[in-house]
């Protein structure tokens, strides 16, 4: 009876039925979307770490962070989105806030914080929903597409099937390495699987590849000495008054600061938001996302607890394209997510055990899947395919969603303007193709 009653709570309150799921494919679901993310837990305390961050209580915070965030998402958005400290926005904090422009790691964390507020504000004002809204329903199909390629991209390089090259930027590796026969090996098991049908096919691959790298002697792991109560060294460190202390050569550096972590946030997660829930067909036929509001209330609360616990900038995972390729379409799928992540700050380490390689070909299908969406763009007019093209191309060329929704916009926008088609209903958008335009100049001064 009590079973029922909680079956009969869980269908109330996530709609499991009414979007095709069961309680057991949003579990299977929620796992792979963990397996797929679980690099975080060991990537960004690397990073951070360079700053003079204690490695062991970043890891913790990550995991701590990605918990939180990722329930919270579930529960209150009901989504199949996972979030975590945000690769890109960790390299920025580390290498250039704190590398290169000398500010100290608890100052750059009190900048993680007010970026969260600021977002907070912006989404109780409205603004951040105004943006959406303002952008075309042929660009978020380029979106899409163009994460499927950015996710398929970074999981043939995790793979070592696509290496760096000084000449040609990018060549074919060694596919006779153990990583790259290993991923290929875990590419054919797991394509033929979802050819077959099977709805746990992505979860069966990594499972199966972790397996094989390990009875081949690929994978090597030694564990590292841990502790929970680490966190301690990074929990609440945040210097908001060194934030607005900042001066001299760092005067105008603060607002930089601010500016790169607002901006990068904010269009990674509408661009990373849409692309996934489009996926999971949970747009309206208006194009509208359902629970739009608290989706982007979790993310802007997501960053404020992330700076607190002590790692940089939360923000939603494409990889969560892995959970839902797997069946999730739920916010049942975040929460296991997230409660996966708060078991991992007990063995933050051992996520070790799962490698790269593993977990790549995980990313290069659900890449490849992800391609469905261009199919609803007019290619034959180039109003729209050429904005839609520069978005697909540029997110995987510059390893940024915010770079090719930026490039897709303004040119969407300079068509329209050069045509004369632009209303007084486009203000907004000439707004944002303005503000990408003066990013884009600053940073070619810089």
């Amino acid at each position: 009876m009590a079973e029922k009653e909680t079956l009969g709570a869980l269908e109330r309150h996530f709609a499991l039925q009414a979007r095709g799921s069961t309680l057991r494919t949003e579990v299977l679901a929620g796992l792979t979307t963990f397996l797929t993310m679980a690099y975080i837990v060991l990537v960004n305390p690397a990073i951070l770490g360079s700053t003079g961050m204690p490695i062991a209580a970043v890891a913790a915070a990550t995991c701590l962070a990605a918990g939180f965030a990722s329930i919270l998402m579930g529960a209150s958005a009901n989504v199949p989105l996972a979030l975590a400290p945000g690769m890109g926005l960790n390299a920025y904090f580390a290498f250039t806030v704190v590398g290169a422009m000398g500010v100290p790691w608890q100052v750059a964390l009190g900048c993680v914080f007010i970026s969260g507020v600021a977002f907070l504000l912006l989404t109780f004002a409205g603004i951040r929903q105004l943006i959406i809204a303002a952008i075309p329903p042929s660009l978020f199909a380029a979106v899409a597409g163009g994460i499927g390629l950015f996710i398929g991209f970074i999981g043939l390089k995790n793979a070592g099937i696509v290496v760096s090259n000084p000449a040609t930027s990018v060549a074919l590796g060694d596919l006779k390495t153990s990583g790259a026969a290993l991923a290929l090996f875990g590419l054919v098991l797991t394509a033929a699987l979802t050819a077959w049908g099977v709805r746990a096919a992505i979860l069966i691959g990594i499972v199966a590849t972790t397996l094989a790298g390990w009875l081949v002697g690929a994978v090597h792991f030694t564990p590292q000495p841990y502790d929970l109560t680490v966190i301690s060294q990074t929990a609440f460190h945040l210097d908001l008054a060194g934030v607005f202390g900042l001066s001299g050569s760092h005067g105008l550096g603060l607002f930089e600061i601010l500016f790169v972590f607002l901006f990068v946030d904010l269009f990674d997660n509408i661009g990373t938001l849409m692309g996934v829930t489009r996926r999971a067909g949970l747009i309206d036929a208006q194009g509208r996302v359902p629970g739009l509001n608290r989706i982007l209330l979790t993310d802007s609360i997501a960053t404020i607890f992330g700076s607190l616990a002590g790692t940089s900038t939360v923000t939603s995972y494409v990889e969560s394209a892995a959970g839902v390729q797997a069946g999730g379409r739920t916010g049942i799928t975040a929460i296991v997510t997230g409660v996966l992540f708060l078991l991992a700050m007990f063995v933050a380490p051992y996520a070790q055990l799962v490698p790269l390689a593993a977990t790549a070909p995980a990313l290069i299908l659900v890449g490849a899947l992800m391609m469905a969406p261009l199919l609803d763009i007019d290619w034959h007019d180039p109003e729209i395919a050429i904005p839609a093209f520069l978005t697909v191309a540029m997110i995987p060329l510059t390893f940024s969603i915010a770079n090719g929704l930026a490039f897709g916009l303004t040119a969407y926008a300079v068509l329209k303007l050069i045509r004369g088609k632009i209303t007084r209903t486009d203000w907004l958008l000439l707004v944002l193709a303005l503000l990408f335009v003066v990013r884009f100049a600053w940073l070619a001064a810089g």
